[in-house]
């Protein structure tokens, strides 16, 4: 290598004057026109040139130089200002769009190339934040499902009502056939799991298997999903509780009151949660299953009777209308699945191997729950009564035993709906935490409580904007369900999504097991069906939707390009000249700038392999498009006996150059790329896991992707 690869001045070979060639028509060869002698050209020294039919011995001198002497040289003939220590700053000939004010903070300094070696105190400390990461998942089976059960098992207070409304006596079919579409979504859900096992999914999958936008849109469906699910289940408990007895208060502050009491249950930690949670899924299948038992008790005692007249009042003429009733059903029926799509959302809390008996656990009681319940209410319920009440369960307990057994089946009602408040806060502060990690929110988001260590910011904002939710929709819970069953299923169909990005652009991500692509494109289309079903039953549905999500997505977008906002705010007033003349707007301008250089300052990591110049490329890019930076680290683990790699330095210089916008530094550390050491080097660099990026492991990877914390960007 020549003295360039250090950044010194080109030596005098390297200036030479390169030779030029004449193509001679007799001896149909190239033939070298030596220029002046270099002081640096050794007698007798000579090299072979070979042209098209002949070779000839050449002094070296009249030749170019080799690419190992000059392959720094249109390096530095482009950055003869670059300081040896880095600094100063990357201008380039682009003309400014500021036309009163600077734009020198659009710029950034000179890239440094940095040895970092890790002591064993800091593999020490590496070790033992992966050892605390992997013990994260504490929740097994039975506790995970009931975190998620209540409000999975509780849908079936809020979703028979609906199902009977539109499918009268063929209700049991619908919702046999919506309870089973779930059979789609498992082995989805469980192949994304495998992949990823990081929580704050699907959030999490769409930002590791796609670009920042689409997550964005993910999260802002998630948002509105948890609060949704937390809004309907007290607002439907208080509407369940008021239908047995007269409230002294409206069912708005009922609402409200739940809403605070579960906040406060939360806010006492997770564990303390899933065990309350687990208490009241519990109760509730204890008390579908003396409601059960009574209802066939009765069923035998009475017989047919009601069945048949409900079927006679009921039964549709024509079969189209009978395939239309069903297939309403069948839309509005996928209401007793809602639920599901919160066990992703603390996957990293399961313990390994669980995730698949989670979902096991509660697709089989939600299938037996629905189509049963249904069942018992047409064989003994008056088919008038079943449609004009939103009780309909407990009307079945009425008839089955008595009084007693209403009584306790409105105490259940009750109990098992607040628990999917508890979901919803659950999920919603799992996504928040990774929203935070990301910085599409403060880093507020991230401080636990002194003692529980609960998500305290997390669980009150969430609260606050479910209760928002509420009052904005006019405390009306029509409404706010309408909303729900789409934006439930929208989030359903990100699972489906975010396998197919996983196949697509992950596919060497190690997974078990490993879904049929035709199942995939099954279950898109299914859910693209159930969606326009919905759609067709109540077209207002998607209009509630399209408003809630728009404003959450602005909002998040907001958020994801503060600099880009305030550096809008900086254009508009450079356009005001006659604002500049003012000493408090004067103060204002220099604060936006001020402001968009500490928002660009925070630094991002991509830890590198290769030294492949295009493949470095695609990264800076992905960064440039995703992250609101102007620090970037390459960070590269080598090994002494190997080296680092040979154009390492060099691509690096030449990316540096590429992107005035971002100072790129090279960090290179002595060392293995495992987990303790990436661990290590975050808490050294001060930089979260999270934001450090790597490309996709292949299978024979000894590691994880969960133990490393990082996102992945590329194939």
């Amino acid at each position: 290598m020549s003295s360039n690869k250090m950044g010194l001045p080109p030596s005098d070979h390297d200036l030479d004057e390169p030779p030029s060639f004449e193509y001679h028509e007799m001896s149909g060869s190239f033939i070298a026109i030596e220029p002046p002698a270099s002081p640096r050209t050794q007698q007798g020294e000579t090299r072979t040139v070979v042209g098209t039919h002949s070779e000839r011995d050449v002094p070296s001198s009249a030749l170019p130089p080799s690419f190992e002497s000059a392959q720094f040289d249109i390096i530095l003939r482009h950055q003869r200002q670059r300081p040896r220590g880095g600094g100063g700053t990357k201008f380039t000939g682009v003309p400014s769009r500021f036309l009163h004010l600077s734009n020198a903070f659009e710029f950034s300094g000179w890239g440094t190339l940095s040895n970092i070696d890790l002591s064993p105190d800091d593999v020490s400390q590496g070790q033992q934040d992966v050892k605390s990461s992997s013990e994260a998942g504490s929740l097994g089976q039975f506790t995970a499902s009931a975190l998620a059960g209540n409000a999975v098992l509780g849908s079936v207070f809020y979703a028979l009502p609906a199902v009977v409304a539109v499918s009268t006596i063929y209700s049991p079919i619908s919702l046999l056939i919506a309870t089973s579409m779930l059979f789609l979504w498992r082995p989805v859900m469980e192949e994304l799991a495998s992949a990823l096992p990081i929580s704050g999914a699907p959030y999490t999958y769409i930002l590791n298997v796609s670009s920042k936008y689409l997550a964005l849109i993910s999260a802002a469906l998630l948002l509105l999903d948890y609060a949704a699910t937390s809004v309907v289940s007290a607002a439907t408990a208080m509407t369940y509780l008021n239908g047995e007895v007269s409230l002294p208060f409206p069912i708005v502050v009922g609402a409200l009151l739940v809403l605070i009491l579960f906040t406060m249950i939360s806010l006492s930690g997770l564990r303390d949660s899933a065990r309350i949670a687990l208490s009241l899924l519990t109760l509730h299948m204890v008390t579908m299953a003396a409601l059960f038992v009574a209802s066939i008790v009765a069923w035998a005692r009475m017989g047919n009777v009601q069945l048949r007249a409900n079927w006679k009042l009921g039964q549709a003429i024509a079969s189209k209308n009978i395939a239309r009733q069903i297939f309403d059903g069948a839309c509005i029926g996928v209401l007793g699945l809602t639920g599901f799509e919160c066990v992703p959302s603390y996957a990293a809390s399961i313990k390994t191997g669980r995730f698949p008996k989670v979902l096991r656990n509660l697709h089989y009681p939600a299938i037996l729950l629905n189509v049963l319940s249904i069942l018992f209410v047409l064989a003994l319920v008056p088919l008038e009564s079943a449609l004009a009440g939103a009780n309909v369960l407990s009307l079945l307990s009425q008839i089955a035993a008595g009084k007693w057994l209403r009584t306790w089946i409105v105490v259940d009602a009750m109990v098992v709906l607040c628990g999917g408040v508890l979901t919803g806060i659950l999920g919603a502060c799992e996504l928040f935490e990774r929203l935070a990690r990301d910085r599409l929110l403060p880093q507020l988001f991230l401080r636990r409580l002194p003692i529980t260590h609960a998500p305290g910011y997390s669980i009150i904002c969430f609260a606050t904007f479910s209760y928002v939710l509420y009052a904005s929709s006019g405390a009306s819970l029509p409404i706010v369900s309408k909303m729900f069953s789409l934006i439930w299923l929208m989030v359903m169909t990100l699972f489906p999504l975010a396998v197919l990005l996983l196949k697509y652009n992950r596919g060497r991500l190690p997974r078990t097991p490993k879904t049929s692509v035709l199942v995939v494109f099954l279950t898109l289309a299914i859910a693209a069906v159930v969606i326009g079903g919905n759609i067709a039953i109540d077209p207002t549905t998607i209009g509630y939707a399209a408003a809630y999500f728009a404003a959450i997505s602005s909002l998040f977008y907001v958020t994801m390009k503060k600099a880009r906002v305030v550096h809008w705010i900086l254009w508009l007033y450079d356009q005001m000249p006659y604002l500049h003349a003012l000493a408090w707007t004067k103060r204002w301008g220099d604060r936006l700038t001020t402001v968009v250089r500490l928002l660009r300052r925070q630094p991002v990591c991509i830890l590198v392999k290769t030294d492949e110049i295009n493949i470095l490329f695609h990264k800076l890019l992905y960064v440039t498009q995703n992250e609101e930076t102007s620090c970037l680290r390459l960070i590269h683990f080598y090994d002494e006996e190997v080296g680092v790699p040979s154009e390492m330095e060099a691509n690096w210089k030449i990316l540096d150059e590429a992107f005035p916008e971002i100072t790129v530094d090279l960090i290179l550390i002595r060392g293995e790329f495992v987990p303790s050491n990436v661990a290590a080097l975050s808490r050294k660099l001060g930089i979260p896991t999270s934001l450090m990026f790597m490309s996709c492991p292949g299978p024979n990877f000894p590691h994880g992707i969960a133990e490393f914390g990082t996102r992945i960007i590329s194939l």
